[in-house]
């Protein structure tokens, strides 16, 4: 089920009447009554990731027991407290990510190395693939499940023995399926406490939600268009239609992500449940370090947590930090597809990051851009530009089927130039730049659309109102998120 469909539309205003007319006020004094909401919740993100396949609901379902019982099995083996009891605990936390990787990996990856061995000693594959459909949101779930034992291990969150809540923690449709990805120790901690309805929360989800389909359906959609009939004709064009389609790439894939993970926020607000930030207005970086600390916050920092500072972080020798470096974008990279082009693009950024973190530069930029100040200085415009045209290259690999491709693409850049300006073209770049105009003014903001400071009515509803005309302007029939795919 799909966030700008209309089957969403029906689903969402059904289950927010039933969450809270009947499974919160009506079993109001219930013994039982945040167990019930927690289960209908659970019930709910069911029906909405079952809606792609009910096949993959034991797949989840799966990944949800096995981390749950890892958790408490890593306690348990913690009684008495020995280094005996440790092992035993280290032991329950490996298995229960071997295991979550391992159906990882068969569902993402296996065809990809199966393939890539066969090139390489010059086999058949005739047999030997699964040729099986990816899981929507295996990647993210997974992630979610891996760092709630990863925590117990550390001493970071208790297990808890609530098997709904736990279920719903992993399964929570708004961010089911492309994130964020949340960490227990901020999400399972609100199914486990009571919630109540909050007007204010609720308006300003709604506003969010209002915010990500104005990016995701005037933005990333009307953008699609433009760049798949370029990127599928790529050897016909103009190296100036090539640079615009891949510029148009970078802002198509900010508007489609963000504005999911705007509408999946807003949709958590309006059940009383607060989800972490997951962009940070990116495109505002004035480096490639404060780019990546804005940009799919939630899976950065997971690979920071989990992977980067176990491997000794920036506190080891300089040949270990350009490891440590190359190795969280290799694998945030690999993270993003089963492809030599995911894998080329985290090696690109590894080379942009390293000479930053070598100099001891990648916390240069903390603060608010342009803070105090309507507008940037001509310096940090040359830094957004530069630091925008620089992630926008590497899209170029992202985007190409293979690395052939992705070469012969940018060759073809530095060929005849001509006006790849259409009327549709220079439509969408009016519709962009009111939504860099809205997210510059609030950068300060939580997310774009935060009114709180602005008491007239008459302004508020004006926005609302022009941000949906804009949108069944543009409107296509284009229902698909970029990052269902990984």
């Amino acid at each position: 089920m799909l966030f700008n469909s209309f089957h969403f539309a029906l689903f969402l205003p059904v289950v927010f009447l039933l969450y809270w007319f009947v499974f919160d006020y009506a079993l109001r004094g219930c013994r039982h009554q945040l167990r019930w909401q927690n289960a209908f919740i659970l019930v709910a993100s069911y029906v909405f990731y079952g809606w792609w396949n009910w096949r993959f609901l034991v797949l989840i379902a799966f990944t949800s027991f096995c981390s749950w019982g890892s958790g408490l099995l890593i306690q348990r083996s913690r009684e008495p407290s020995s280094d005996k009891s440790e092992k035993k605990a280290k032991i329950w936390m490996t298995l229960n990510i071997v295991v979550n990787l391992l159906i990882l990996g068969i569902f993402k990856y296996y065809d990809f190395f199966v393939t890539e061995f066969c090139k390489l000693l010059h086999l058949s594959t005739d047999g030997l693939l699964l040729k099986v459909i990816l899981p929507v949101g295996i990647s993210f779930y997974t992630f979610q499940a891996l760092s709630y034992s990863i925590d117990i291990y550390r001493g970071k969150i208790e297990p808890t023995k609530d098997i709904i809540a736990f279920f719903a923690f992993i399964s929570f449709f708004p961010q089911l399926v492309a994130g964020p990805i949340e960490r227990a120790t901020n999400l399972l901690p609100q199914f486990l406490s009571k919630r109540e309805f909050n007007y204010e929360q609720a308006v300003d989800g709604m506003r969010q939600i209002l915010w990500g389909l104005f990016k995701k359906i005037a933005i990333a959609d009307a953008c699609a268009l433009y760049v798949d009939q370029v990127f599928s004709t790529y050897t016909n064009q103009s190296g100036s239609t090539l640079v615009l389609a891949v510029a148009l790439f970078s802002i198509q894939i900010y508007g489609d992500f963000s504005g999911y993970s705007d509408i999946a926020i807003g949709t958590a607000k309006l059940f009383g449940i607060r989800l972490m930030r997951n962009f940070n207005n990116p495109y505002f970086s004035r480096d490639i370090a404060e780019f990546w600390r804005k940009w799919h916050i939630s899976l950065t920092t997971w690979f920071r947590d989990y992977v980067y500072i176990p491997l000794g972080g920036s506190r080891v020798s300089k040949a270990k930090i350009v490891r440590n470096t190359f190795v969280i974008f290799l694998v945030s990279g690999f993270w993003h597809g089963a492809n030599w082009t995911y894998i080329a693009w985290g090696a690109y950024h590894a080379m942009l990051f390293l000479p930053l973190i070598l100099l001891g530069k990648n916390r240069k930029y903390t603060n608010l851009i342009a803070e105090g100040r309507i507008l940037p200085t001509w310096k940090e415009l040359g830094q957004m530009l530069t630091t925008f045209v620089l992630v926008t290259v590497g899209r170029i690999m992202s985007r190409s089927e293979n690395i052939t491709n992705a070469f012969d693409y940018t060759r073809r850049i530095f060929t005849h130039w001509n006006n790849p300006f259409t009327h549709n073209v220079l439509i969408t770049i009016v519709y962009i730049a009111i939504m860099l105009v809205i997210e510059w003014i609030q950068r300060d903001k939580d997310h774009a659309l935060d009114l709180s400071g602005i008491q007239s009515h008459l302004i508020k509803y004006t926005i609302y109102y022009a941000l949906i005309i804009l949108m069944i302007l543009a409107y296509n029939s284009s229902e698909n998120f970029i990052y269902f795919q990984f």
